[in-house]
């Protein structure tokens, strides 16, 4: 049968319940305290620790893993969150095999690095369980900041700003706070509401207000914020959706990865979720890995990753790669896209030319993970005041704009890896930018 004569099967409830409770479990269970001090051990506390250096947010990796190994939990929680705030997720989602992990010299001696980010994990879990806060406001500055975003750019620079004594507000377009942790990460890797959890943590310094449904362009203006505060930090990431051109179609089964995975996180009953039984994802990234693993986790007979470059250039790990596969999702390589199929303004299949050759893929869904772009329309008619870089918004070491007291971090800039752990870091580094400008 071919893609143009396939009847479509989307439905959901294809498993009973306990199989999406095995298949939507934490991918890394967590070390126990026996654990935790066994693997702490490992550690060579390295004096130049090349760790350290691979991590963007500059944790002080040794540290806190000789706190661990002398018991001390609470003391490595304060050592990792003084440089990021979000480290309880960073922990689960950072691709710490290609960033700690690969220079850990344990790795380059005998090819079994420290289990750097489970025991990141297993210190700030236990600080967070605890309701352990470490940082306390200083005294009020007076000054106010706008903060655009409340993702881990966003939120991590109102931390340190709330820190240091000034007052934020966090306007968020969505109903809800978190960003990609809340609405584009796989629910295997953040179950049980952790994003929400480490929101409430990070905001309970107080002197941050959040207000929601506030979208930038639509609701508020750069221009009004620019006037009405002290200072604005724009943490507004990607909300544009990359296009797969001609390849492209307005059909039922064509859907937006992120979207779709952010509707998988919202769920109350995942088994409600429809799926495929042949889903195809277009895509080398992390976010293609999310989206084909959680097909498979619902139910799918066959999930095909379809990525138009070679394997060494996909940007999934070799870890995230694996890790699918071991799911029973297929990975093909040098797949460019070149039409979808449809029938009833239904898909049908995917058609790619594979080095010369067409090769059509029958499926009934489509998801495509070829990246977000920033829209830059959202800053209101400000575009000419705020020079932009390769389509994202161009900032300096500090993360300024070329718009006077207008900082911006995260996925919307033109500087970094569109990883959580380097919006942390640069949402952070633009709160300390900011405090020196306001001279508070």
């Amino acid at each position: 049968m071919n893609a143009k004569q396939s009847v479509r099967d989307v439905k959901a409830g294809r498993l009973d319940a306990r199989a999406y409770g095995e298949l939507f479990s934490d991918l890394h269970p967590p070390l126990d305290h026996h654990e935790a001090r066994v693997e702490a051990d490992r550690c060579y506390f390295c004096y130049d620790a090349p760790c350290m250096t691979a991590c963007p947010t500059s944790i002080d990796i040794p540290m806190f893993i000789r706190e661990i190994a002398t018991d001390n939990p609470l003391g490595a929680a304060k050592t990792i969150f003084d440089q990021n705030i979000f480290g309880g997720m960073c922990a689960r989602v950072c691709p710490t095999e290609t960033l700690c992990e690969e220079v850990c010299v344990r790795e380059t001696a005998e090819g079994k690095p420290v289990k750097i980010g489970l025991l990141q994990r297993y210190a700030t879990d236990t600080a967070m369980q605890a309701g352990k806060q470490f940082f306390e406001r200083a005294a009020s500055t007076g000054k106010r900041v706008a903060v655009v975003g409340a993702g881990p750019s966003g939120l991590a620079c109102a931390h340190r700003l709330a820190m240091k004594g000034h007052d934020v507000d966090v306007f968020e377009a969505r109903e809800k706070p978190g960003g990609l942790n809340e609405f584009g990460i796989a629910s295997y890797k953040t179950p049980g509401g952790f994003a929400q959890k480490e929101v409430d943590y990070i905001t309970a310094i107080g002197g941050i207000s959040m207000h929601y449904g506030k979208a930038l362009g639509r609701d508020i203006s750069l221009e009004k914020l620019a006037g009405d505060y002290d200072a604005v930090f724009l943490g507004t990431g990607l909300a544009g959706v990359n296009a797969l051109g001609a390849a492209d179609a307005e059909a039922e089964g064509s859907l937006d990865a992120v979207e779709w995975i952010g509707k998988l996180r919202q769920a109350a009953d995942i088994s409600k979720i429809p799926v495929g039984s042949r889903v195809v994802v277009i895509g080398g990234g992390m976010t293609a890995v999310d989206a084909a693993v959680q097909a498979k986790g619902l139910g799918a007979d066959e999930v095909t990753i379809c990525y138009r470059g070679p394997k060494e250039r996909m940007k999934a790990s070799d870890y995230e790669q694996e890790l699918a596969k071991i799911r029973g999702v297929t990975i093909r390589y040098n797949m460019n896209p070149m039409r979808m199929l449809t029938q009833d303004g239904a898909v049908t299949g995917m058609e790619f030319d594979r080095n010369g050759e067409t090769v059509t893929i029958a499926c009934d869904e489509v998801m495509k993970a070829i990246g977000q772009s920033f829209a830059a329309e959202s800053l209101n008619g400000s575009g000419a005041a705020i020079a932009l870089d390769g389509g994202r918004i161009r900032v300096d070491d500090e993360g300024k704009t070329s718009m006077a007291r207008v900082w911006a971090g995260g996925d919307c800039v033109n500087a970094g890896d569109d990883l959580t752990v380097t919006a942390v870091a640069q949402g952070r580094d633009a709160a300390e930018s900011i405090h020196r400008a306001l001279g508070a």
